[in-house]
């Protein structure tokens, strides 16, 4: 009990803010006894010393609503395989398996190959989802792990909300489509951000994932031949 309030008090003390048009969160302070695993557009997630194979979610002042709906969400996945385990909430946090392991995103800026098991294992992540009443989405790169070639997903956030964003269907087509012209090449961080800001302002009439991946195949070798002629200089 003491450990918890202990843990709680030092959460008191993170200082950061969300913003309106989902941007990451500021981070103002973060005190030294924690460390920063991760963040995202309405929460800061932090290990604790004290409190190993355990990660606090602590969410934004005006994103405290969350917290309920993602602990029931959590709630219903449980024992899943698939999805991280949560082991309790607090009024602004809540209390999560760390998991360890490189994210898609981060898999394909080191060139670490994304093996085809990843993809099975999210669609059957999906399926386990749906049939416990809920709306899998807003699965994306910085969302799936890569554990000893399996897959896991992060952050339910969304799974209460109504619609399908196709995010992940987009991902689906693109990795059978174009992924195997780039298994194995380091993608520039640069690159994957410039993609990501074009995708976000498409308009899902005109959209093309065979249209959108060949330009980014593109871009790629464009980028590998500029390092190359710089290297032979």
């Amino acid at each position: 009990m003491k450990q918890i309030r202990k843990i709680e008090e030092a959460i008191g003390e993170i200082i950061f803010h969300a913003h309106p048009e989902n941007e990451p969160v500021t981070i103002e302070y973060l005190p030294p006894v924690f460390n920063l695993v991760g963040y995202g557009t309405d929460a800061v997630v932090v290990s604790h010393p004290e409190c190993k194979g355990r990660v606090c979610k602590v969410f934004a002042e005006d994103r405290l609503h969350k917290v309920e709906q993602e602990f029931q969400v959590y709630q219903k996945l449980k024992g899943s395989p698939y999805f991280a385990r949560c082991y309790g909430k607090g009024d602004n946090y809540l209390v999560l398996s760390h998991e360890q392991g490189l994210n898609l995103y981060q898999c394909l800026c080191e060139g670490i190959e994304i093996p085809e098991q990843v993809i099975i294992d999210v669609e059957h992540a999906r399926r386990e989802a749906r049939l416990k009443g809920l709306n899998p989405r807003d699965i994306h790169l910085k969302n799936v792990l890569l554990q000893k070639g399996r897959g896991k997903l992060l952050d339910v956030s969304e799974y209460m909300k109504p619609g399908n964003d196709r995010r992940w269907d987009d991902l689906v087509e693109a990795y059978y489509e174009f992924y195997p012209l780039i298994r194995g090449r380091k993608v520039p961080v640069w690159l994957l951000e410039s993609v990501k800001m074009m995708y976000n302002r498409k308009t899902s009439s005109a959209f093309s994932v065979r249209e959108f991946g060949r330009k980014f195949v593109r871009w790629l070798g464009d980028t590998q031949s500029e390092g190359s002629a710089d290297k032979n200089v």
